[in-house]
Parts: structure tokens; C-alpha cells; sequence
């Protein structure tokens, strides 16, 4: 029996250090004599086109050069480069090329002087990129648009924390540019990469890869998500008229000075719209709103609606919460809470195409009323029970601290 467990011990660490294996960075350095050419013997690409491999994430490496091998990743000369490598060879290149210093210290004069030489005679381009709204892009994303925000995975200025995620810092901006255009026209498959760069304009990307140029050029400059001013449109103007009945209550501009009521300036059109068409439906049940919203017609909905997203949100300078920005921001994994920045962002502007509404400024005493009534079941045109979920399992003093903090939020 002793000799049976023994042989169980001996197999099952055997196991585990077959598992636990990690690459021989020395052996690394021979077997890397082949990716020289591309990616330089210090691991800084010899040009814009080939990604530096010094000091990333060894696990990133092995993950993109088991994509290249598969055909998951598609590239040529990528794929006849991994196609004879084994899973040894991937870890020993990637122990090799992430123990590289990443600030290419010694990277050879001729290639940056030839890659300075091909900078230097590239036409210029007709939009200036912006460094600064790069920067915002990439540290506040853009929920109207449904682009999240990059620091979550790739960490402060590019630095992920993440092991499967790449470091983005130190990288070449224009590999940066290629890699986003390439999720954004799915010529590289990622589903969430492909999404997210998908929302992103040519611009957008041009101001990513002149963030990274130099991250510490705009270090002080403090990020801020530009929110284009909503066109006066025809919709617009025939709402304005067809929204004279709803200002006893949400104000002529939409800035509701009674806190039971909604503020709907600002509000997403589409989100407005919803709330109506389920007030008129039944969906949504409430007694004032329910006959107000049976008269009217579709056409009626959304040029009110679009009336109300056109005007702008008046926030006063109001008491805020800790406690409840701490549950906004991180939820409480203990009671299973899901944090409201997950849908409504981390400005409470939410997200237009997902259904999620402006909470950011909204009255504080609507706000209480909403999460109770969601509580309660008394409120349940939530998609997916997702606000029931999440108000179920929230206290009386958490809705009073969180609704404080969404109310004071600009």
C-alpha cells in the first residue's frame, strides 16, 4: 500500500512539473537567431511593421505564437515561421524575449537610424492626430459608442498587469495603428478587440498610436471624453413643440426641478423612446405616465425624445458619497453585487446602443425610488433582470448612498 501512494506522490508531481514548466530563456536566445530579422536582436523591431518583443508578457507570446501556428491568427510569414516550432521552443523564445529590457537600450544604431530615415519621407497625412484625446480614448473609452476602455487590460499607460493581455507601452505606435485597424476590419479575429475597434474611427486610431508616440508627453494632461453636441434636427423641432405637456413635470428643457421626477435632458433618445413605448404598453407600469404615453404615436415618441436627448444635463454641486462611488465602481463580490459602472460607466453616462441610460446628475430621489421599485418587483422592464439582480440585493442604506453618488456625478 505504502509503495502504491508513493508511486500516486511521484506521478503526481511529475504531473505538475510538466504543467509548472517554464521556458529556458538561454535556450531562448539561440532558437531567437531566426526572429532577428523582424523583431531585432534586443527584441525591438527593426521597423514600424514588426512588433517589439522585448519585455512583454511571456504567456502573450506563447498565446499569439500557438495562434500563428493554428492558422487562428492569420499571417503568412508569421505562420511558416511557428509551424515548426514546438511548445518548448515557444516558451524558451518567450522567457527569452520578456526578460529583454523593454526600453530597447541597446537596440543597433543602424536600424533606428533606417527607421528614423523611412519616417522621415512618409507623406504627411491630412488629419493631425491628438495625443490628449488618444489618452481619453484609451483611459475613459466611449460608452455612446459602445468602446470600452483599454486600461482595464493593458494597464496604465500601456503596462498590463494581465499576463494574456499585451503591454502596450514601448510598443511601436504604428504596429498599434496596424493591429486596431486590423480587429476593426476583422482581418485579425478578437471578439471583443473586434467590437471595440469597430466603434473606432480612422481618427480614433491615429490618436491611440500618437498616445503612445510618448505617454509622457500628456501624463499631466487630465483625460476627458469630448461629447459631441446633439444637431438640431427636424425631430428635434417638432418635439419641442409635442413636449409642452410633459414640462409641468420634467421641465421645459428637461431639467426636472421636482426630485420624484426624471431629469430627461441629455437622456438617450433610444432609452427615452423604450420607456414610453412600455409606459403606452403596460410594460412599465405608472399611473401618471401610462395614459400621457396611450395618445401617443410612434412619430410622437421619438421627436419628444429626441427633443430631450438634444438638451443639456444641469448637475448642482452636490454632496457626494464614498461609500456609495465604492459600490458604483468595484460592486461587493462578498453579496455578489455587480458594479453599475459595468453598464452605466464610469461617468454614468451609459451606453446608448446597449439600452443603458444616463444616471450621471439624474435627481437623487428619483434615482432611490428606482432601485426600490426594481427591489420590490414593482418596476420590472429591466432587460434581463439585470436591475432586479443587482437591487435585490442592495440594503436601504446602500440605495440612499448610491443614488447620492450617481446624483452627484458630472
Amino acid at each position: 500500500m505504502r509503495h502504491i501512494l508513493t508511486l500516486l506522490i511521484i506521478t503526481l508531481l511529475s504531473i505538475n512539473i510538466a504543467v509548472a514548466a517554464t521556458g529556458d530563456a538561454e535556450a531562448g536566445k539561440t532558437k531567437s537567431a531566426t526572429c532577428a530579422g523582424c523583431h531585432g536582436a534586443n527584441g525591438i523591431g527593426i521597423s514600424d511593421t514588426f512588433p517589439n518583443l522585448a519585455g512583454q508578457h511571456a504567456d502573450y507570446i506563447v498565446v499569439q505564437l500557438k495562434a500563428f501556428k493554428s492558422g487562428e491568427r492569420e499571417n503568412s510569414l508569421m505562420y511558416s515561421m511557428a509551424a515548426g516550432l514546438s511548445e518548448q521552443d515557444m516558451a524558451d523564445l518567450a522567457a527569452y524575449f520578456s526578460a529583454l529590457p523593454r526600453n530597447g537600450a541597446s537596440q543597433d544604431t543602424s536600424a533606428t537610424e533606417a527607421s528614423t530615415s523611412a519616417a522621415a519621407i512618409k507623406a504627411p497625412t491630412a488629419y493631425v492626430p491628438d495625443p490628449a484625446a488618444g489618452k481619453s480614448l484609451f483611459e475613459l473609452g466611449d460608452p455612446s459608442r459602445n468602446i470600452a476602455s483599454c486600461i482595464g487590460c493593458h494597464g496604465s499607460e500601456g503596462n498590463s498587469k494581465v499576463l494574456i493581455y499585451p503591454n502596450l507601452a514601448n510598443q511601436h505606435p504604428e504596429y498599434i495603428a496596424t493591429q486596431l485597424m486590423n480587429f476593426k476590419n476583422k482581418d485579425r479575429i478578437n471578439y471583443a478587440m473586434n467590437q471595440f475597434a469597430g466603434s473606432m474611427t480612422n481618427n480614433d486610431i491615429a490618436d491611440m498610436a500618437a498616445y503612445f508616440t510618448d505617454t509622457a508627453a500628456v501624463a499631466n494632461v487630465v483625460s476627458r471624453r469630448v461629447t459631441p453636441s446633439a444637431p438640431v434636427t427636424a425631430e428635434v423641432i417638432a418635439g419641442k413643440a409635442k413636449a409642452a405637456t410633459c414640462t409641468a413635470c420634467h421641465g421645459a428643457d428637461g431639467n426636472s426641478l421636482v426630485a420624484i421626477y426624471p431629469k430627461l435632458a441629455g437622456q438617450h433618445a433610444d432609452y427615452i423612446v423604450k420607456q414610453l413605448q412600455e409606459f403606452k404598453s403596460g410594460a412599465r407600469e405608472n399611473a401618471v405616465m401610462g395614459p400621457m404615453a396611450s395618445a401617443l404615436s410612434e412619430q410622437d415618441m421619438v421627436e419628444i425624445a429626441s427633443y430631450f436627448a438634444a438638451q443639456k444635463i444641469i448637475v448642482a454641486d452636490l454632496e457626494s458619497s464614498d461609500i456609495g462611488k465604492k459600490l458604483y465602481l468595484g460592486g461587493d463580490a462578498k453579496r455578489k453585487i455587480t458594479a453599475c459602472v459595468a453598464c452605466h460607466g464610469v461617468n454614468g453616462k451609459g451606453a446608448s446602443k446597449a439600452g443603458f441610460p444616463v444616471i450621471a446628475g439624474q435627481n437623487e430621489a428619483y434615482l432611490k425610488a428606482q432601485l426600490m421599485q426594481f427591489k420590490n418587483g414593482e418596476r420590472y422592464n429591466d432587460y434581463n433582470t439585470m436591475m432586479r439582480s443587482v437591487a435585490s440585493k442592495l440594503s436601504a442604506s446602500d440605495m440612499d448612498e448610491l443614488a447620492k453618488y450617481m446624483a452627484s456625478m458630472k
